[in-house]
């Protein structure tokens, strides 16, 4: 398995090579992607961004079926969303993998790497869960010298991208800081795109993008500057810039707003939480204070009780169950309260196999709450990917840490969802930025 593994990371690394040198040759008006992003049973998302004003679309087929191939929506990418398109492919059946041509201006998009997307199976009432890999991670810091602080650049080793393009995971969770707004960014529409766009065309991470399916958050630097909060007052742009490079399923209700969306995938519900929209100042000085707001944490409260899924996973930027009171971990800076009503609406309930996934702190650490007669909770941090490492995370109060998962390192997440129904665990794993294996551990379902 190993090996497999190994040559399949050799044949990615070089088609990033070929990409990279020959990417301008590919075709003229490609910025970057292509993207899936949310997968249902009947319904894909793909996502690609031109360099100018053009007519995108694509045309798949199911893998080994004859009928077909069948054509998405036609977008004719504008200036002011940044020149990206967001297709549908609506034509499908549950549980068949895809292939997907890519068309600008009616000429084919000639890649270096497979372009494909699956749809979710039909498993209730006919069987087990199917079984899934994800993988995760935060911070994703790409140089640009002339925009970067002088001295040693911030951002490196993009080889991670290209490693986590060779696990072919089902899909790919953001936890937060995907791009890094700066100074000459957050205070206009056309700094805040180009941000996005230069991020987003990264070389590296081209392939890794269009061989999953990615869903994403956001936290502080791709919402605004450092620690922002509810008072950003460009958060409707980056709001909408956010809106125009991800495919996530949703962003907000009717009655609340902010990059905020649930999903399902096998036996697990998703919810992907904004900790910065709602978020009270750092400094302020009051009782009570929210990082996610009434309607969110209401929001959130609500699905957790109702949801039937074996795992209830819940994504947002900075840590939540760390003791720590470093920064902006939820047990720092007047946010105690908020933590703790969350932690004990779980425990009154019993709400079980509740699992945080976190980012921000740029090193990573796997917690555990566990309480007798109580449901465990659980907080997976996966940072950084390629910003700058923690070097002395090490050092950082956690009672709730597990022994041993501390990385230092750019690194990323691996989550295995296997097993049969009501036997189902979940394999935790950290890749270091070169695909060394850091740890691994292993949550059973409760």
């Amino acid at each position: 398995m190993q090996k497999k593994s190994f040559i399949y990371s050799i044949k990615i690394l070089t088609v990033c090579l070929l990409f990279h040198f020959q990417a301008i040759g590919q075709h003229p008006l490609l910025q970057s992607g292509p993207m899936p992003g949310y997968a249902d049973m009947l319904e894909v998302m793909i996502w690609v961004q031109t360099t100018e004003a053009a007519r995108v679309e694509i045309l798949y087929q199911a893998e080994g079926k004859s009928d077909g191939p069948f054509h998405s929506n036609v977008v004719h990418t504008k200036k002011e969303n940044a020149f990206t398109a967001h297709l549908i492919a609506d034509t499908l059946e549950p549980g068949q993998r895809y292939t997907y041509k890519l068309f600008i201006n009616n000429e084919l998009v000639s890649l270096p790497y497979p372009t494909d997307f699956q749809t979710q199976k039909i498993w209730k009432w006919r069987g087990n869960p199917p079984n899934f890999t994800l993988l995760t991670g935060s911070c994703a810091y790409i140089n640009q010298p002339e925009h970067d602080r002088p001295g040693t650049p911030y951002g490196g080793e993009y080889q991670i991208f290209t490693h986590m393009a060779s696990h072919r995971a089902d899909l790919m969770v953001w936890l937060g800081d995907n791009v890094y707004l700066r100074e000459p960014d957050w205070n206009s529409k056309t700094g805040i795109q180009a941000r996005y766009t230069h991020s987003r065309s990264n070389p590296e991470m081209q392939a890794f993008l269009a061989s999953t399916h990615h869903y994403a958050i956001w936290d502080d630097h791709d919402y605004g500057p450092n620690d922002s909060d509810r008072g950003f007052y460009h958060k409707d742009l980056t709001l909408q810039t956010f809106k125009d490079f991800w495919a996530n399923p949703g962003y907000g209700t009717s009655e609340m707003e902010g990059a905020i969306t649930s999903f399902q995938w096998a036996d697990a519900d998703f919810f992907l939480l904004d900790n910065r929209w709602y978020r009270d100042p750092d400094n302020t000085l009051k009782v009570g204070k929210t990082i996610l707001g009434k309607e969110q944490l209401q929001w959130l409260l609500d699905n957790l009780i109702t949801s039937t899924a074996t795992f209830k996973i819940v994504a947002m930027g900075g840590q939540f169950l760390t003791t720590s009171r470093r920064y902006e971990t939820y047990h720092n800076n007047g946010y105690e309260e908020e933590r703790q009503l969350i932690i004990d609406f779980i425990h009154k309930h019993a709400i079980k196999n509740v699992i945080f996934l976190t980012g921000d702190v740029h090193f990573t650490e796997m917690s555990m709450m566990k309480t007798d007669n109580k449901p465990t909770i659980y907080d997976l941090t996966f940072s950084t990917m390629s910003a700058g490492p923690n070097k002395k995370g090490n050092d950082w109060e956690n009672l709730y840490r597990m022994e041993g998962t501390v990385v230092t390192k750019r690194n990323f997440g691996k989550i295995s969802f296997r097993g049969e129904l009501q036997n189902r665990e979940l394999v935790v794993a950290c890749y270091d930025s070169d695909n060394q294996l850091q740890w691994e551990r292993i949550i059973k379902q409760e």
